[in-house]
């Protein structure tokens, strides 16, 4: 499989995080599941954090996604939009320094 990651002009970056309930069973099936629909559209950076470059559209399938998945009674999504000017808005300190991609990116 190949996918094509375009990172041009209309491309935002937004932030994800969340919080699940992992007492039961369908709770940890959730968080498995959450976790999968974001490495779809970002990568991980933090347990249960994400960044994702996507355009508009892509936002709001990740987003129906995400709450479909989600039981939001007792789970807790977080989803901040950072816009396609994020570069002086994002610092990272530490480890786990993650590359900005500044082109098109193929994943096989």
């Amino acid at each position: 499989m190949i996918i094509l990651l375009s990172f041009g002009s209309k491309h935002m970056l937004i932030l994800i995080s969340y919080d699940v309930e992992t007492k039961t069973l369908e709770g940890k099936k959730r968080l498995r599941k959450i976790s999968r629909i974001c490495l779809k559209y970002g990568m991980r950076v933090q347990n249960s954090v994400f960044e994702c470059h996507v355009n508009a559209s892509q936002k709001i399938l990740l987003t129906q996604e995400i709450t479909n998945a989600a039981d939001l009674n007792c789970d807790s999504i977080r989803i901040y939009e950072l816009g396609n000017r994020y570069k002086g808005r994002v610092e990272h300190y530490g480890v786990k320094s993650i590359d900005d991609v500044k082109s098109d990116v193929i994943i096989v």
